[in-house]
């Protein structure tokens, strides 16, 4: 999971910068030491969520290590370019170059700052909204949009309900304590005839609702499509929906020219499924597709 750091380039910054001596090792104990922080936040993650978000949990954090560590690199590289005044004086100082090595370095931590966010993606996983990974993310969210439909139908029935009486009390659809709140809310509102619901309210709800018709739609699709994979010259292509993955299962070891191939399309190796392997999306479908030699399909035999 450690990612070399560069020592001999953090020597040379520390020296462009500073009378004091490079305390050799120092600048890979205090990467590792943010690595192994990371590790921490990730297994504390793993512990509350799915086993099925472990995975993803995995990638991002070898992404967050391998982007510190060229962080870390760079910024040596950085600050060794132009030494500090303290260091050069102040004669024919290089005034251009310091301020072009400035400009850098300030580029340089805000990708510090992005790759910090890494950490942010990892302790949220698995604990809002609804995955793709699950499982049961289809009917998950076929109740999500029930819930919606059911909200939408009710806000309408209340407007239509205030429209007709111009008050909500009595109102079949609402608490007594809702409406409370309900009339607090339009005592404040800046609008001449404020509404229980305005338009926007509703307009933003059906907007979430034809966004979630429109998931359901196209994961169903793709459940639809390649449901039962196929066999090709050396193995199989697996559609694996208990762990919502597609699978390539080789009969032997892909040479070094495929597994390549495999990694720049997305598959992983797997050791416990035994198979290189994505999440199963479109996405997926078109990767598979274009390794040829596992997207001919071998015709079953019907003798």
């Amino acid at each position: 999971m450690y990612n070399e750091i560069n020592e001999t380039a953090a020597r040379r910054a520390k020296e462009a910068n500073s009378y004091r001596d490079y305390k050799e090792g120092s600048a890979t104990s205090e990467y590792r030491a943010m690595v192994d922080e990371a590790k921490e936040i990730a297994e504390r993650q793993k512990q509350r969520v799915d086993p099925m978000h472990h995975e993803k949990i995995d990638r991002l954090l070898a992404r967050y290590c391998a982007k510190l560590a060229a962080n870390f690199n760079k910024s040596f590289e950085i600050d060794a370019r132009v030494p500090s005044i303290m260091i050069a004086g102040p004669s024919n100082f290089p005034v251009r170059k310091k301020e072009k090595q400035n400009a850098a370095r300030d580029r340089n931590m805000e990708e510090y700052r992005d790759i910090q966010g890494i950490l942010d993606k990892i302790k949220g996983i698995g604990t809002a909204g609804i995955s793709s990974d699950d499982p049961n993310a289809i009917d998950k969210l076929k109740e999500k949009l029930e819930s919606l439909e059911n909200s939408q139908a009710a806000m309408k029935a209340v407007n239509a309900y205030y429209r007709k009486h111009g008050a909500l009390d009595g109102c079949p659809d609402l608490s007594n304590d809702t409406i409370m709140k309900l009339k607090a809310g339009m005592s404040r509102d800046w609008r001449k005839n404020p509404k229980p619901f305005e338009s926007y309210s509703l307009s933003n709800n059906n907007a979430e609702i034809r966004r979630i018709k429109k998931r359901i739609e196209d994961m169903e699709r793709r459940i639809d499509r390649s449901a039962d994979g196929w066999d090709f010259d050396g193995g199989s292509v697996v559609i694996n929906k208990e762990v919502n993955r597609l699978q390539i299962i080789f009969d032997a070891k892909p040479d070094e020219e495929l597994r390549a191939e495999l990694k720049s399309n997305g598959f992983r190796w797997a050791p416990s499924q035994n198979a290189w392997q994505r999440q199963y999306t479109d996405n997926a479908l078109y990767a598979v597709k274009r390794i040829k030699a596992v997207s001919k399909r071998v015709e079953a035999d019907n003798e």
